[in-house]
């Protein structure tokens, strides 16, 4: 099992900026892929970004693309999520996700990531 705890959401105006830490916890973190994924009132789950084992692989979804940055510290079991020049469309609830395994050309599949934390509010006013 592997237990993930996310922080960093708040309120923000537009254009703003945010850091979200999600600490992983139960398993060796090096052995996971990481992603964020977030939702919205009346929204599916969409994906944000994605981080490999070692950190040499990242994608992101077109609407983050530029803005947004997904890292991480394998020393401290915790992967980042960089938001700046926030929107209010950006507002949601981001959960980040782990995987050991996934098929990369369906990274953005939800159902391909194993574990989940609770998520961290992130609210943008215009």
């Amino acid at each position: 099992q592997v237990q993930l705890v996310e922080s960093g959401g708040g309120l923000v105006q537009a254009g703003g900026s945010l850091r979200l830490s999600c600490v992983a916890s139960g398993r060796t973190f090096s052995n996971y892929h990481m992603s964020w994924f977030r939702q919205a009132p009346g929204k599916e789950r969409e994906f944000v970004a994605v981080i490999s084992w070692g950190g040499a692989t990242t994608y992101y979804a077109d609407s983050v693309k530029g803005r947004f940055t997904i890292s991480r510290d394998n020393a401290k079991n915790t992967v980042y999520l960089q938001l700046n020049s926030l929107k209010p469309e950006d507002t949601a609830v981001y959960y980040c996700a782990a995987a050991q395994q996934i098929v990369w050309i369906r990274h953005y599949d939800p159902t391909q990531y194993d574990y989940w934390g609770q998520g961290t509010q992130v609210t943008v006013s215009s």
